[in-house]
């Protein structure tokens, strides 16, 4: 069955899921405030979109990619928002990364005027994304889900139904906290093979096949030179930005402090990021905390 489309958030992960349910034969419109993005999301036989409203008018699905909790409500809940512009019986898929209370929040007032909600944060990358292998993490009732699937099956390999509304949500910041933790490591122990004299490669490719493997060696090296494809190799430009993986680390860390669990290395994490950050690096891919523990790059 084909769908027309509305996405919300064409970013580093959002364009390449829309150029996927492109490709399987949907019709997309889009939004974003950047115009680029506009273009290549056209360049692969999308529609641009003047604005929210515009994208979701006529759309029978609406899928959202957004950076933050704020953003999420500020695209759903005002007048003139997609809760107030999407027709009647429309699905609506959040795949950002927000507050699980925030998801929760938005997902309450959508079940009041009469939609289907799903939050489906994702996990798997940039690279996941553009090859269609993301994991996606669900929260909502199952009928809603079992209403997404389909697409969600274009757009990744994996699909959990967490629970409840925000448990998405919640399991992703569970899943990200993990995620920089291992980044950190990663880096930390590749640095000090090459503060021994080691070959990085080396290094890399032996603690991959060891008890210190993990996703970050597999797919995502931290170290230039070691790995093609992945941002160390273009100098950490694209991926998942450092202020993004903060800002999830930071949802980890109020996860935490609400529900009185312990998550020490978490908030370490959260701490390095904050500086690597505040040094300047807001922008590039989160895997470039790699400079900022040891003094240069290896050659």
């Amino acid at each position: 069955m084909s769908h027309t489309i509305a996405f919300i958030g064409l970013g580093n992960m959002g364009l390449p899921m829309a150029r996927n349910l492109l490709a399987a034969g949907h019709a997309v419109r889009g939004f974003d405030l950047v115009a680029a993005a506009l273009e290549q999301l056209a360049a692969a036989g999308g529609q641009i979109a003047a604005s929210v409203a515009d994208a979701v008018a006529g759309a029978d699905v609406v899928i959202t990619m957004l950076p933050a909790s704020k953003h999420v409500e500020q695209c759903y809940l005002p007048a003139g928002g997609i809760l107030d512009t999407a027709a009647p019986g429309t699905l609506l898929v959040d795949c950002s990364t927000i507050a699980p209370d925030s998801a929760r929040r938005v997902a309450e007032q959508a079940a009041e005027r009469g939609f289907d909600m799903i939050d489906a944060p994702v996990s798997g990358g940039t690279a996941g994304a553009r090859d269609g292998k993301l994991t996606f993490m669900v929260g909502g009732d199952a009928a809603a889900l079992e209403r997404a699937r389909p697409l969600l099956e274009i757009m990744g390999r994996a699909v959990f139904h967490a629970g409840g509304h925000g448990a998405g949500q919640a399991v992703k910041v569970c899943n990200n906290m993990l995620l920089g933790i291992q980044m950190i490591g990663t880096c930390e122990a590749i640095r000090l093979g090459i503060a021994n004299g080691l070959d990085p490669k080396v290094v890399s490719e032996v603690m991959r096949q060891s008890s210190g493997h993990n996703w970050v060696l597999d797919v995502y090296n931290p170290c230039p030179g070691v790995m093609e494809g992945v941002p160390a190799s273009r100098d950490y430009g694209g991926g998942f930005g450092v202020d993004l993986m903060l800002k999830d680390l930071g949802l980890a860390e109020q996860s935490a402090l609400a529900s009185q669990a312990s998550t020490p290395m978490g908030a370490l994490a959260r701490n390095l990021f904050d500086l690597h950050s505040k040094n300047g690096a807001g922008g590039l891919d989160f895997s470039s905390i790699f400079r900022m523990l040891g003094r240069q790059d290896p050659s």
